[in-house]
């Protein structure tokens, strides 16, 4: 996340001068993501993501380089100088302000993670002093300009993204930079945003250390730095917590309620180009006497295509708890907690929010007269990555507004790989009472059929149209073809708009 720009006491971040010795070293030293599983052990790799450091502790007790390299840039602990030179270019180091020294230790300035790619690259992200290890869950009390490493909303957008090649992408709020790192495999051209000065520095490290293309850098709110400049894919992880106020610059918006991401999604058709892809994630409100559908639906630009999908909802007390935790201000002085939870709900109060969404929203610059705009909520597991499943939606949307009814019958369709179908019913009775299509790939969907349906779904290898296959049906049910044909299209729309069903030739996500 990125955010509002004020006067920092934090410490300047190291020079990106020196990061090919560095990254250099730390591979020698098989400090990555599979040295590290190696070393550590999956228990005590597995408790670092939930912020338990003592069995990562434990596990770098001995000799070695990794060893050294973990306590040192992963759990930020002090080791004798004579150890780190073992494993470093230290007087480099400590010349660039990667590392500091203490009498006869050295400790480092910054966190370096490191960041396994999606084709196996040897990725580092750098981030802030405690912001990396167990998922950059917030700033506990640090410096309202902290910059944040690696969390599980980066890594949902990262997922989430359309990777095709692209001549330009623009990453909003770049943080420390995961997003345009990501996007620096597929653009030819990466711009990178934030309020926050030292995001910018940070996201030059994060692509100096991972052996990345340079992105342009520029300082500023939303799109005011990029001027008139549009893309082909915007991302953005912006600081989208609704909150009193713009205390922390990582995660707090500095307007009222949702009017960031309400402006980030309303300002974002304008800067793309045709066919280009805008993936945001965002927090909205759900205001008494308003459907929150309809609010987000009234966000969306216009030429624009738009999936949304609500992902988790929580009451204002939850929100407000979660939020009051990751700056810690449940610890220390209870009246002070107290003051700052009233102000939370009075916000609240004021503006009629009764809970707070979070989610995604993929925009698609289609251009198109009747946009596509499906806005859902999916609460469930979903299978990573997600960026192929994304590309299929929106080609589906295509195929269904350029398809009547008719034409929908004539065509021909597939079952979508990965489909089971469940038969629900008592024990002993011959039909079921309902069935159940369920996919096991990307949004692992569930849909219930008739037997109609289910017949239809299991009928479809892309040999006979849709409408010959309803016709054997009807002559199996001795029920009227004519009938038939003009009651199914809904039921084939909704299957392939939803993914069970392919047309024939088409590639599944």
């Amino acid at each position: 996340m990125g955010g509002v720009s004020t006067t920092s006491t934090a410490p300047h971040p190291p020079s990106p001068a020196l990061a090919p010795r560095l990254r250099q070293a730390l591979l020698a030293g098989a400090f990555t993501a599979d040295g590290l599983l190696d070393l550590l052990g999956a228990s005590a790799y597995a408790a670092l993501a939930r912020s338990e450091t003592v069995p990562a502790v434990r596990a770098t007790r001995g000799d070695g380089a990794l060893a050294a390299l973990v306590r040192l840039f992963l759990l930020q602990r002090p080791i004798p100088f004579e150890r780190a030179r073992a494993a470093l270019p230290v007087e480099e180091c400590l010349a660039g302000g990667w590392l500091v020294r203490d009498g006869d230790e050295v400790r480092a300035t910054v966190d370096v993670r490191p960041y396994g790619g999606p084709d196996g690259e040897d990725w580092f992200i750098v981030s802030d002093l405690g912001c990396a290890v167990g998922g950059a869950g917030g700033a506990d009390g640090q410096d309202e300009q902290v910059v944040l490493g690696v969390g599980g909303a980066s890594t949902t957008l990262a997922g989430l993204t359309v990777r095709t090649p692209v001549s330009s992408a623009l990453d909003l709020g770049t943080g420390s930079g995961i997003q345009a790192l990501h996007a620096s495999q597929h653009a030819t051209r990466v711009t990178a945003t934030d309020l926050n000065p030292r995001a910018l520095h940070f996201t030059r490290l994060t692509l100096a250390l991972s052996a990345a293309p340079e992105a342009v850098l520029s300082e500023g709110s939303l799109f005011d730095p990029v001027g008139d400049e549009t893309f082909d894919l915007i991302v953005s992880n912006p600081p989208f917590v609704i909150s009193p106020g713009a205390r922390l610059t990582y995660r707090d918006g500095g307007m009222g309620g949702d009017d960031l991401c309400r402006s980030l999604v309303q300002r974002a058709g304008d800067r793309l180009n045709t066919g280009g892809y805008a993936q945001f994630l965002a927090n909205w409100q759900h205001i008494e006497g308003e459907e929150w559908q309809d609010r987000l639906r009234s966000w969306i630009p216009g030429g624009c295509d738009a999936w949304i999908v609500q992902r988790e909802v929580q009451d204002i007390t939850q929100y407000a708890e979660l939020w009051l935790r990751d700056s810690g201000d449940h610890r220390g002085d209870p009246e002070r907690y107290r003051r700052r939870y009233e102000e939370w709900l009075d916000e609240f109060e004021a503006r009629g929010t009764k809970a707070v969404g979070f989610g995604w929203i993929t925009l698609r610059k289609s251009g198109a007269e009747r946009p596509s705009i499906l806005v859902e909520e999916w609460p469930h597991p979903v299978e990573q990555p997600l960026g192929e499943t994304v590309l299929a939606h929106f080609a589906r949307q295509d195929y269904l507004r350029a398809h009547d009814d008719a034409a929908l019958l004539a065509d021909r369709f597939t079952l979508a790989p990965g489909i089971t179908q469940e038969q629900v019913g008592l024990p002993g009775e011959e039909d079921p009472e309902h069935v159940v299509l369920r996919q096991n790939r990307g949004m692992r969907r569930a849909t219930k059929v008739d037997t109609v349906g289910a017949g239809f779904a299991g009928a479809c290898d892309g040999t006979l149209s849709a409408g010959r296959i309803l016709d054997a049906i009807a002559q199996l049910i001795d029920e009227d073809p004519v009938l038939l044909r003009d009651r199914t299209p809904r039921a084939i729309r909704l299957l392939v708009e939803e993914g069970f069903l392919l047309p024939a030739g088409r590639p599944a996500a």
